[in-house]
């Protein structure tokens, strides 16, 4: 796996070129929380400017309050003026109520953000995962960034925006602090302003290093995941039980855990060492300049209300400085987070084709001419120099050793790889000129590794053609023609019997009945006039096949069909064998025809009919 461009800047300081470039994406996170609801949006906007004032409000009503109460200390006049003073008290006891108002909003707001907001996300990625071709699943680098971008984007834009508003909270209640702290002495608000620097500063780079070390994780991330799923999962335990696998997968969990925890403590403790440093800096600025505006008082330079309000407002400011400096550098973790994101969501993706929906030559079936198809990454092509005519109506089986190149042929045949060398048409067009949705209204197909859905059973049915996945009378015929119904009926609730042990009342079925139901999936799609069967009925015996092969030849005798099975007893019933060996065409014909040749096919028939006498 090529080195990650993040993991090549571990441990180097973070230049503020890189970290402005990176800020990029918080107007797309304003953007995103904006779209998911304008609002609310603006609502949380009203509510920060207005906690943001507020603070050095109370503030400045407090000095009048403690300046009040020292003149009447004072004073041989008391009645007359207290019900002023008690005013001033209920006047700040007022703002400290809209306050915690305005912060229980932002509160409230944040929760119903981070809902919509996560969810709009989640779905953006998803939508863009149906629109990825298949090499990319295939891709262990891109299924990193995939999986980078699952984890963390969908909560990181509302914790960006979250940020941003707080820094404009912050920039608010500094401003007010500052028009208040300045009649002071200016150099009060430039210590303010120092004093919070090396923190922000120290926090912004522990914040690239956190990022660069998750990017770095992917990999182990996903393979606990795995090994989470191997250890919890039905489909999983028997094998686990039975081998006695749960010690060893548990341990190598355990290991990957240890490698991680001692980057990130390593990582926390360094982090936690410069920020007692740093927030130590703070502390003697703020007792420094409180000893200072202590002294004003004593010398009578200002007032003990003045006094109170400088202290306050300074500690406050700190604190307001120290967070807006704090979000700033969340805000470019955030950034590195939505990197992820967006690097997933800009990558390129095949445009949906819009092309034909019918050949110039109708009834000329299938041609691959010169293919040939290498997988990514692979140092020798799965199919070289294919050349075939699959005719309409006919029955073409193919057969070969595993890894001879037969799925990968039935990968093409249905669009989900493209040929680097040759072409394959459809009724005299080429695949790539047909429109995408006809194509697969066309073909029919079952993989051997077909998906058992934890749907009802009807549902697992319907999926065969998603137009009518709900329609409970194509389900009825699809069970019968693919000889499902008599079993499907003997269920607790017929088509309607939840399957798989994820959800209540789920039912496992056996495996021959599991390859019936994608049996029936196949048949669902009525309307394809080519259907595919690449090794859907391994897990039957031998009669049983022959059984269903029959019926299915039978059920599809106007349709192409193609077979691909390693039981020979059922290869044999086929218009024509196509025999595969290193992704070349070795050999073609009729059962008969490939027995007399005396070649491969006819040595490996021998070599199966030998185990059955």
């Amino acid at each position: 796996m090529s080195e990650s461009p993040h993991a090549r800047t571990v441990g180097r300081p973070v230049h503020l070129s890189r970290m402005l470039g990176v800020f990029r994406y918080s107007g797309n996170a304003l953007r995103l929380v904006w779209q998911t609801s304008r609002r609310l949006s603006l609502v949380f906007g009203l509510l920060t400017v207005v906690a943001g004032l507020l603070p050095a409000t109370v503030a400045w009503v407090g000095r009048f309050i403690v300046d009040r109460v020292v003149a009447l200390q004072a004073s041989t006049v008391v009645e007359p003026e207290l019900a002023g003073l008690l005013g001033l008290v209920a006047l700040e006891g007022l703002l400290v109520a809209t306050l915690a108002a305005s912060q229980k909003g932002i509160e409230v707001l944040q929760h119903l953000l981070r809902a919509r907001l996560g969810h709009r996300v989640n779905v953006m990625i998803l939508e863009k995962a149906l629109r990825l071709p298949l090499s990319r699943f295939e891709d262990s680098d891109f299924y990193d960034r995939m999986t980078r971008a699952r984890r963390e984007a969908s909560s990181r834009p509302l914790a960006l925006v979250r940020k941003t508003f707080a820094i404009l909270q912050n920039a608010v209640s500094l401003v007010s602090y500052g028009v208040l702290l300045i009649a002071f002495s200016p150099l009060a608000v430039a210590v303010l302003v120092v004093a919070a620097i090396p923190a922000f500063i120290a926090e912004t780079r522990f914040a690239g290093q956190a990022f660069r070390l998750f990017s770095w994780r992917t990999t182990e991330a996903r393979q606990q995941m795995y090994l989470e799923t191997v250890l919890a999962r039905e489909d999983y335990a028997k094998e686990v039980q039975l081998f006695g696998l749960g010690p060893e997968l548990l341990r190598r969990y355990r290991a990957i855990f240890d490698a991680v925890y001692g980057e990130d403590r390593d990582l926390t403790l360094r982090r936690g060492a410069w920020g007692y440093a740093t927030g130590l800096l703070s502390t003697a600025a703020f007792y420094g300049t409180y000893a200072w505006i202590v002294t004003a008082a004593v010398r009578h330079q200002i007032t003990l209300g003045e006094m109170t309000m400088y202290v306050m407002v300074f500690k406050q400011g700190q604190s307001a400085f120290s967070a807006m400096l704090s979000s700033i550098g969340g805000m470019y973790e955030d950034n590195l987070y939505l990197s992820n994101l967006y690097e997933y969501l800009d990558s390129e993706t095949p445009p949906p084709r819009r092309g034909a929906t019918e050949g110039p030559r109708p009834g000329d079936g299938i041609r691959f001419e010169n293919v040939r198809f290498t997988y990514p990454g692979a140092d020798r092509p799965a199919l070289d120099g294919v050349s075939l005519h699959l005719r309409p109506g006919r029955k073409l089986a193919l057969v070969g050793h595993n890894g001879s190149g037969k799925t990968t042929l039935i990968k093409l045949l249905t669009g989900l790889y493209e040929p680097d060398q040759g072409r394959i048409t459809l009724d005299g067009l080429p695949l790539p000129e047909w429109d995408e949705a006809a194509l697969r209204q066309r073909v029919g197909v079952i993989f051997q590794d077909f998906v058992r859905y934890q749907m009802l059973v009807g549902e697992n049915i319907g999926v065969g053609d998603v137009d009518r996945i709900d329609d409970e009378a194509a389900w009825v015929d699809a069970a019968t023609r693919g000889l499902a119904i008599d079993f499907v009926r003997r269920l607790p609730r017929g088509f309607h019997t939840q399957l798989g042990r994820w959800f209540r009342d789920g039912q496992e079925l056996s495996g021959g009945q599991w390859q019936k139901i994608a049996l029936a999936r196949a048949f669902m799609r009525s309307r394809a006039d080519i259907v595919v069967l690449d090794e859907p009925t391994a897990a039957m015996d031998a009669e049983a096949e022959a059984r269903i092969f029959e019926h299915f030849r039978a059920a599809t005798a106007d349709k192409l069909a193609i077979l691909i099975s390693h039981r020979f007893s059922t290869v044999r019933m086929a218009d024509e064998i196509v025999v595969l060996d290193q992704g070349r065409v070795i050999e073609q014909g009729s059962h008969a025809e490939l027995m007399t040749l005396q070649g491969r096919y006819a040595h490996l028939f021998e070599l199966q009919a030998r185990g059955y006498r």
